[in-house]
């Protein structure tokens, strides 16, 4: 499917450790420019501890990270981020005390330099992402639908080529969802290659070009979402069960939205 092109990331047998117990193991896959690629899994799987060894937040135990040809595993996230790799986090924290822009300025320095530069940037990157009008109010005030807006338009100011988004939908309600999935379609329409961490299948199966499955470290699928979404291996690290219909009937409706 993808010929001749060269991945913008590529993963090759990494495996994290904490102690003695091993986070990820032996993972492997490629991530080419302009896909959008989710990335799902139990509780547990080794998603985040991913994002963490790609971002530069965690030094794996064996593996390498390859980013536009050059192999980056092990560098420091202030680096990685200047050569166009940028996250979001689970767990959003905006600089409370700082307005919506002045948040996004933060990130905007590394690309701009100056503060005008990075104002103008910050603001055409507040218009983007729907909060232009929340420029000047303090971030604490923020709904968490606006925390997480923040946290990705934060990560955009970076101008990153690829995107690694930590459950972004999480704690959203179905039209704030629906609006989060735009903006996921709208980033990558920019030409800007993701990769989606989400437990919500509803919304990973309409954003991702393909799937890539985790289950205790280890990937265990991958290929476009009608396809994951009805092997048996995922059907049974989700549900537990390979035995009755309903699963992969579950599976089935995911996958169609």
């Amino acid at each position: 499917m993808n010929g001749m092109r060269q991945p913008i990331l590529r993963l090759k047998g990494l495996s994290v450790a904490f102690g003695g117990l091993l986070a990820l193991r032996d993972v492997s896959f490629d991530v080419y420019p302009g896909e959008i690629v989710g990335l799902i899994g139990p509780n547990g799987a080794g998603k985040t501890t991913l994002f963490h060894a790609v971002s530069g937040y965690l030094w794996p135990r064996s593996g390498e990270v390859w980013f536009d040809g050059h192999r980056v595993t092990g560098r420091p996230p202030y680096l990685l981020a200047r050569m166009g790799i940028a996250r979001t986090f689970q767990i959003v924290r905006p600089f409370p005390q700082l307005s919506v822009l002045e948040n996004v300025m933060v990130g905007a320095f590394l690309a701009e330099g100056r503060r005008a530069g990075a104002r103008r940037a910050a603001l055409e990157i507040l218009e983007w992402t729907g909060l232009a009008d929340r420029a000047y109010a303090a971030a604490r005030e923020l709904t968490l639908a606006g925390r997480k807006r923040l946290e990705i338009a934060r990560a955009l100011a970076l101008r990153p080529r690829l995107l690694l988004l930590d459950e972004v939908v999480a704690g959203l309600n179905p039209s704030e969802a629906d609006a989060t999935v735009r903006l996921i379609l709208a980033i990558r329409e920019r030409g800007i290659t993701i990769v989606a961490v989400e437990h919500i299948m509803r919304v990973i199966m309409q954003i991702s070009d393909r799937i890539v499955v985790l289950h205790h470290g280890e990937k265990i699928a991958e290929g476009p979402p009608g396809e994951v979404a009805s092997n048996p291996l995922v059907v049974e690290a989700y549900l537990g069960t390979q035995e009755s219909g309903a699963g992969k009937g579950a599976a089935s409706r995911a996958a169609g939205g």
